[in-house]
């Protein structure tokens, strides 16, 4: 065990907290703080796609990108830089969000998920961890989507700009935007409050370098767990949590805004965990590297909201398993439009990842 960085497990016990009280305020079960759930949500409210319930703006996005800004401006970490393959980040962006809503969650959800007592997260962790596995076997082979360059203020400004229009337009006017009455983007904590309490994640989640991906990966590649002690520390504290509020339940059936079909939750979550590799973090990592003026992150974060439109559009994200109105226990997932879609992503990232390795594979050789 190498030393701990004890501002990465404050970080963990801090997200595990706030996912525990936002679900109180109102978010819901098991989604207190969910990535791509949240912009799948922003993309309905800005009317990119029309399943009515999942649109609202979520504040917690825009929360996490301010305070990753504000912190990265007081230390003198907004360094704005671009142009490390920038359209392809796009693509990886949109790839990594069809993934996550096969599984109906980003690996931030995925613990919360765990340290509900959801035995489909579990299984999924297993996806997830193979893909990242798969992904650092190309970066052992010399995958790299080349470096960035330092850029004007202007261009590391803009994902923070898009982050305040957007707070603006979601207290100023709601009527401009979908609002779902019914459904997850209906269940919401009150917006204010959601978005001091993202301010801080994202502040703290700046300064410790929290990424569930680059955890695992760099357990993978250096047998360093640090990065992993502030996701152990998010599970333990929510199952503490859930525990207390009586919230916890360990099956694989009944849980909230989840389907338990096992195969496309695992292969969904190969797809995020490779495709995040391959970015270099997580959802939650690139809105904070985002927020610290990095232009190639907000392009991802752009692709991801696009990806998200993209899967409601056409119908390719994980349903919910449902009872019908016999009582009957109805397991969901994916259509088959979606499950193309998941092995047409798997087969995208491999050629990504060979396209980019294979020079520098040669040169190695």
């Amino acid at each position: 065990m190498k030393k701990v960085n004890w501002l990465v497990v404050i970080s963990g016990v801090a997200v595990g907290i706030a996912a525990l009280v936002l679900t109180l305020l109102g978010n819901p079960k098991n989604m207190g703080f969910c990535i791509a759930c949240f912009e799948r949500d922003i993309a309905g409210a800005l009317s990119l796609h029309s399943a009515t319930k999942v649109q609202y703006m979520r504040p917690e996005i825009m929360g996490i990108i301010l305070g990753a800004f504000i912190i990265a401006l007081i230390t003198k970490e907004f360094k704005p830089k671009a142009g490390s393959s920038p359209a392809t980040r796009f693509f990886l962006g949109a790839v990594v969000m069809i993934g996550a809503l096969g599984f109906l969650g980003c690996p931030l959800r995925m613990v919360i998920r765990i340290g509900g007592g959801d035995i489909n997260a579990m299984i999924a962790l297993l996806g997830f961890v193979l893909g990242v596995f798969i992904g650092t076997l190309f970066l052992k082979r010399g995958f790299n989507l080349k470096r960035a360059y330092p850029a004007p203020l202007v261009e590391g400004s803009v994902m923070p700009a898009v982050a305040v229009i957007l707070v603006v337009l979601g207290i100023t006017a709601p009527a401009a935007i979908k609002m779902s009455v019914e459904g997850p983007g209906s269940m919401h904590a009150p917006f204010l409050v959601a978005l001091l309490i993202a301010l801080v994640i994202g502040a703290l989640a700046q300064k410790s370098r929290l990424c569930m991906v680059g955890g695992v990966r760099d357990a993978i590649l250096f047998g360093d767990f640090r990065l992993l002690y502030g996701f152990v520390a998010i599970i333990v504290t929510i199952v503490i949590g859930n525990l207390i509020l009586g919230n916890f339940n360990l099956s694989m059936l009944n849980q909230p805004v989840a389907h338990s079909s096992t195969l496309w939750n695992v292969l969904s979550m190969v797809v995020v965990g490779w495709g995040s590799v391959l970015l270099g973090g997580c959802p939650l990592r690139q809105l904070v590297l985002a927020g610290e003026g990095n232009g190639d992150c907000a392009v991802t974060v752009f692709g991801m909201i696009i990806g998200a439109a993209i899967s409601h559009n056409f119908s390719w994200a994980g349903n919910p398993d449902s009872v019908n109105e016999a009582g009957e226990y109805i397991v969901g997932g994916l259509s088959d439009g979606g499950k193309i879609a998941v092995v047409v992503c798997i087969l995208i990232v491999l050629v990504i990842s060979l396209v980019n390795s294979k020079k520098e594979a040669k040169k190695n050789g």
